[in-house]
């Protein structure tokens, strides 16, 4: 009689939950045994912090699926010689051509222009390349090279059939530490279009960017996140949750771990803006490598605050005033360098070939002053 009883429960239940709907049964009853066993917390189906995880994943993948397309692989052709030999042992040379993925860019105008680091297309001797996602490959033409940023425009010839797709640029001026961003790039030199995802760690770093053998400033207000940038990401677009690009991947830091670096958008805007007017990257260049001492520092050294010169580039408008490696840059034109927003970089960036500086530097514990008149240095092509 019991069981009778429990057997015509059980099937009661079962008829209506049935009538309920499975969607809406799901919801008012979800039991996962093995997860109460082990006291698992159960999220029930459509909580608030599923729909916040799906969210997440909308983002990057809308994103993703938007800008993708728009996102290059850069790689490099060089003639190298291959060491061969031959029946007897006797070593021989022969030439052949080398490519290979060495970088990234983004796409900036449908008549083909790219945007990337000039780390990353250094070499003079050699020819490049550019990959699109659906992997045509375009010879890229010319190669304009900032002389003050690290940053570089390539122009290759769209092909029939092929439409570039050009990213949006966003506006870095009122980014906020702990804001989502995603990256796109070549991770590697080998596996393209890697999307990563992080948030901004920073802002206002300053860093020295350059291949190592190449002349490079101090890069000052850069955007620090902790989204995974490899080499080979370098010159890719570093992007807001909206896709907008808000950053251009320009390092990593050596024997950190989500460490990674971005030149703010706003100043690749600026250089586009005077490329697009002049055809080249017509900007005064300084021409030293500094590094900032901060207060600590300067009190420590028993030395103002201010740019300490690392390097001075021969033939530059710093040489030329008679600035040299030493020498601590406190103020120019009565302003002092430690205050000045972006840096000495970011002063230099304001003004034009022909303007002078009035500056005051440190050395040999007395402050002198020297009047520096600002070049321009050609870009490369």
């Amino acid at each position: 009689m019991m069981r009778n009883f429990l057997v015509g429960l059980a099937i009661s239940i079962i008829v209506i939950f049935s009538a309920l709907g499975g969607a809406l049964a799901d919801r008012l009853f979800v039991f996962k045994p093995l997860d109460y066993l082990f006291g698992k917390k159960v999220e029930p189906v459509g909580s608030a912090n599923q729909k916040l995880v799906l969210n997440e994943e909308n983002v990057v993948i809308d994103v993703a699926e938007k800008v993708s397309p728009s996102v290059v692989t850069v790689a490099i052709k060089k003639d190298q010689v291959v060491a061969t030999f031959d029946q007897f042992f006797i070593p021989s040379g022969r030439t052949e051509t080398i490519q290979r993925d060495i970088g990234t860019g983004f796409i900036v105008g449908a008549d083909g222009l790219i945007v990337t680091n000039k780390h990353v297309v250094s070499d003079l001797s050699a020819a490049y390349k550019v990959i699109t996602k659906d992997d045509t490959e375009y010879e890229v033409k010319n190669i304009y090279r900032d002389p003050v940023n690290d940053l570089a425009i390539l122009k290759i010839e769209p092909v029939a059939g092929k439409d570039l797709v050009a990213v949006t640029l966003g506006d870095s001026s009122n980014l906020k530490v702990g804001q989502f961003v995603i990256a796109i790039g070549t991770a590697l030199g080998e596996f393209r279009h890697t999307v990563t995802t992080g948030v901004i760690s920073g802002l206002g770093r300053g860093i020295t960017a350059g291949d190592g053998s190449s002349f490079g400033e101090q890069l000052d207000g850069v955007i620090q996140t902790d989204a995974a940038i490899n080499p080979g990401n370098s010159g890719g677009p570093l992007l807001s949750s909206s896709g907008q690009v808000i950053g251009v991947n320009v390092a990593v830091a050596g024997g950190g771990q989500n460490i990674g670096f971005a030149l703010p958008i706003n100043e690749i805007k600026d250089s586009l803006t005077n490329f697009n007017n002049n055809g080249k990257f017509d900007r005064p260049i300084f021409g030293v490598r500094y590094r900032m001492l901060d207060q600590q520092t300067a009190l420590l050294n028993d030395v103002p605050e201010g740019a300490y010169v690392v390097e001075v580039m021969t033939g530059s408008s710093a040489e030329k005033a008679g600035i040299k490696n030493g020498d601590i840059i406190v103020t120019i034109d009565g302003k002092k360098v430690k205050d000045i927003k972006g840096g000495l970089a970011g002063l230099i960036g304001t003004k034009k070939i022909g303007d002078s500086l009035e500056i005051e530097i440190f050395r040999g514990g007395k402050i002198q002053k020297v009047t520096a008149g600002l070049e321009g240095a050609p870009a490369s092509k």
